[in-house]
């Protein structure tokens, strides 16, 4: 794609501007550091341009504070003072999961996620926001806790303009199948390699 410009042109009846103003369905996906990084960010974007923000965690827990949090807060609190970006709500799934045993059993943390996955469908139908990161939604899609093949079709018949940018490693092929722009990170090189541990600004 050089200069941003496309490798081909489908013959599908639109204009150029129609095809470049299509919501997309975005994928960070792959075993090294970054995929929600790189989700905030786009969604920083979003939120330059004046779309709606809905973030979405699944598997940290809601006692988690993370320097995304804080900042996306903030953004939505300037929003409400100077009408600038928009606003931003951000959303954690129960107390979340991950490969960090906490309280509950595995079948509450389901049904958190499960729920979760239900208001992100409520919020798709009522177009509520412009940009939704659904941070580590692939492990309760791998773990089937969320059936892939609905979420692939909720998001296929999603109306209006929304942009859904969906993080974690492990990305069922179906949805890659169905996404319109899929990452892989992939590791070169990490401090871990040497024995440092994750810190606080970068991990979090």
């Amino acid at each position: 794609m050089p200069q941003g410009k496309p490798d081909t042109v489908p013959d599908d009846g639109l204009t150029t501007r129609q095809r470049r103003n299509r919501p997309l369905v975005v994928v960070h996906t792959g075993a090294m550091k970054g995929k929600s990084t790189a989700a905030f960010g786009l969604a920083l974007r979003g939120w330059s341009a004046g779309l709606p923000v809905g973030v979405f965690q699944f598997v940290k827990s809601a006692k988690w504070r993370v320097g995304e949090e804080a900042a996306f807060v903030a953004l939505g609190q300037s929003y409400e003072r100077t009408g600038e970006g928009a606003p931003v709500a951000w959303h954690k799934m129960g107390e979340g999961w991950s490969w960090i045993q906490r309280a509950g059993t595995e079948q509450d943390h389901a049904a958190d996620a499960l729920e979760g996955w239900r208001q992100i469908q409520r919020d798709l139908a009522a177009e509520r926001h412009g940009v939704y990161v659904l941070d580590e939604f692939t492990y309760p899609l791998k773990w089937g806790w969320v059936d892939v093949d609905e979420v692939v079709a909720t998001l296929a018949a999603r109306p209006g303009f929304q942009h859904v940018i969906i993080t974690g490693r492990d990305a069922p092929a179906a949805l890659v199948e169905a996404a319109d722009l899929v990452v892989e990170m992939t590791k070169v090189k990490h401090p871990m390699d040497a024995g440092q541990k994750g810190q606080r600004g970068i991990e979090w």
